[in-house]
């Protein structure tokens, strides 16, 4: 158990008050009015509350005696992470010019009436290059390759494929300039329609040249069906592209492959033709962060004495990035001096200084007298007179930047020519600075740990603190290799619509992954394999019919498909509303529990439980238990309820 907190003096106000009067009537017993309206006993409850103050700052040396100690043993709080997410912005029009957003243009949320706008940054610079289409080439499964160009200018159909089109066929558009990061609208002109494909889901990858390799596009809306009709798709062309040679031709290359069509969905029958096809730059992506990046911020002057400490006038300092640098004058230049965690390893000439990134405090070498009277300095010390600044840091963060997908459509900075901005995905990521009650917490667990990895909490204490982004973290050991650990990563996420997780939110990013394995690789022990990755999703589907006498029919299925969202929840899910547990199987009763509790359901009729892969969709037979590896995690995947009103009859498919 915990030791106990001393309680040094526990009287309050109302004790002091009733103990002065004892005192007043063994002193002064002619004294016997001690109402509230005597002028002495209103004397007596101003100096009661004083004591009160003065006992409640007494009580509180323990606790500062607590942090102080804390501080002697290098315990420090952990700065906020700032959120980031993908950011859209779409042109008024398309530009015959290079448009330039510079690094730090700022976009928002709306504001509302319950709280302000959350304000974002981009990280860095996003030219949105103009193009046009230069060259069609098609490219057969066997590699027989055919330009098109002459034929498309002279207003003929062009077959996309093959007359009778094979899985791996291939259209290819060359573009005038590379674009990368920027969103290609490819407006065609088909004249065959009805060629057998869903034009909802058609088998079609859309992919982009990075000079070395071919990289997938997402494809954010296509008007064209597959190619089956007239209209456009728009094209998210990633970082990397790069103009190249095919078929004679220098340009910037998308293409357009046929691909296996999923199960039980439909092929070409026929190639689809294309008359007119264009190609234009309609928008960009870039990256944006809740954090503010302040530049040439000066810090002071040396003293030129060792263990100095300055203070930024703007804290917290974000660390979840490239670390910020101290730069001293030195004649006509400046010097960098680099972020430590500590000094023990530093030499009397390293350039170094330590971050207490919360309170944007920077400290210099100290100076250690050895037993026999000499200083030794763990690192150089800024000449007296110098001047200090930080070249650039950045600061802000917390959680409240994990706003959902959409949320971010106000663009604060002017930039000609840009009409809107959106986020297609939630920003995540961000995590609120630690608190001292979370620190006396944590305090324990890394003296256990002692900077080594070697049991599986020590692997999970270890990760948490270098991600604390992170929304769960499991470590087990690697089930086909003896002596290696598996560190299980899950991100935090912002569903889109209570409960509702999309499964491409709970992969973790490479950063996220790489910052972890990094911190563990110095820590494991020799020997030990170290492998980092997000856990096994088991995708699960509920099918259920109920009945209820609520006139709202509607209102009742929503509620239950939001608490089989809710309690089939990788991250807030399972019995505590902690994340379903890693390996606990999925059981129909307790699914058959969770639809009874709904307010307004009368009989659960019945209920299907279904195993499923959430990245194709398929799912098995149903089954009254899926179980689940100790690596794996339930997801919810597509439920579907069917609500009747009491003495009606209803299906679910």
């Amino acid at each position: 158990m915990a030791l106990p907190t001393p309680n040094l003096d526990d009287r309050r106000f109302q004790q002091l008050v009733d103990e002065a009067k004892r005192y007043v009537q063994q002193r002064a017993p002619e004294w016997t009015d001690h109402n509230v309206s005597d002028p002495g006993v209103t004397l007596i409850e101003t100096f009661a509350h004083m004591v009160d103050q003065l006992i409640y700052r007494l009580n509180r040396v323990p606790e500062k005696n607590y942090l102080a100690f804390l501080d002697l043993l290098g315990v420090a709080l952990f700065p906020p992470a700032a959120a980031r997410a993908d950011v859209t912005f779409w042109l008024s029009a398309a530009q015959p010019e290079t448009v330039l957003l510079p690094s730090g243009t700022e976009v928002a949320t709306a504001r509302s009436e319950t709280g302000d706008a959350v304000v974002f940054g981009t990280t860095e610079d996003l030219p949105i290059v103009p193009c046009e289409l230069k060259a069609l080439v098609t490219i057969s499964a066997a590699g027989e390759q055919a330009n098109r160009t002459k034929d498309l200018d002279l207003g003929k159909d062009v077959p996309c494929f093959q007359a009778e089109p094979a899985v791996g066929d291939a259209m290819l558009f060359g573009l005038t300039n590379a674009v990368p990061r920027c969103v290609i609208a490819l407006r065609l002109d088909s004249q065959v329609e009805g060629i057998g494909v869903d034009p909802r889901q058609p088998p079609l990858m859309w992919e982009s040249w990075d000079g070395m390799r071919w990289t997938e596009c997402a494809v954010f809306d296509d008007s064209t069906g597959g190619l089956n009709r007239p209209g456009e798709v728009l094209v998210h062309v990633p970082a990397g592209h790069a103009a190249s040679a095919v078929a004679g031709v220098q340009a910037g290359w998308l293409r357009c492959r046929v691909i296996a069509p999923a199960e039980g969905q439909p092929f070409y029958s026929e190639s689809p033709t294309v008359r007119v096809a264009e190609a234009f730059t309609v928008g960009g992506i870039t990256a944006v962060e809740h954090a503010e990046t302040l530049t040439d911020v000066p810090l002071g002057e040396s003293a030129g004495v060792a263990g100095q400490r300055f203070r930024l006038d703007r804290a917290p300092v974000l660390t979840d990035g490239e670390p910020p640098v101290v730069q001293v004058s030195a004649g006509e230049g400046w010097q960098d001096w680099q972020v430590v965690e500590h000094f023990g390893e530093s030499g009397p000439a390293d350039r170094h200084v330590t971050l207490d990134a919360t309170n944007g405090e920077f400290g210099f070498p100290p100076a250690v007298r050895a037993p026999d009277g000499t200083l030794h300095l763990h690192g150089a010390v800024p000449p007296k007179g110098a001047q200090l600044r930080v070249p650039k840091y950045r600061t802000g963060g917390g959680r409240a930047g994990n706003v959902a997908r959409g949320t971010i459509s106000v663009l604060r900075s002017s930039v000609p020519y840009v009409s809107s901005v959106e986020n297609r995905e939630a920003a995540t990521g961000g995590v609120d600075g630690e608190t001292v009650s979370e620190a006396k917490v944590r305090a324990p667990h890394q003296l256990r740990v002692q900077e080594r990895a070697v049991t599986a909490g020590d692997y999970e204490q270890i990760a948490r603190q270098a991600a604390p982004a992170a929304a769960r973290i499991r470590c087990l050991p690697a089930a086909d290799e003896p002596g290696a650990a598996r560190v299980l990563v899950v991100p935090d996420a912002v569903a889109d619509t209570g409960d509702q997780l999309r499964f491409e939110q709970l992969i973790p990013s490479e950063q996220l992954l790489s910052t972890i394995a990094a911190r563990l690789d110095e820590r494991r022990l020799l020997g030990t394999r170290l492998i980092v990755e997000p856990p096994f999703f088991q995708g699960i589907t509920v099918v259920a019919r109920m009945s209820t006498a609520e006139s709202d029919l509607n209102r009742v299925q929503r509620d239950a498909l939001a608490a089989l969202h809710r309690y089939l929840n990788p991250l807030r899910g399972g019995a505590d509303g902690t994340g379903w547990p890693f390996g606990r199987p999925v059981q129909l009763g307790e699914v058959f529990a969770v639809l009874q509790q709904v307010d307004g359901a009368e009989l659960i009729d019945e209920v299907r439980l279904f195993p499923a892969d959430p990245i194709t969709g398929q799912r098995g037979s149903p089954v009254e238990r899926v179980e689940l590896a100790e690596h794996a995690l339930a997801f919810s995947h597509q439920h579907q309820v069917v609500v009747r009103s009491t003495g009606t009859s209803a299906a679910p498919r």
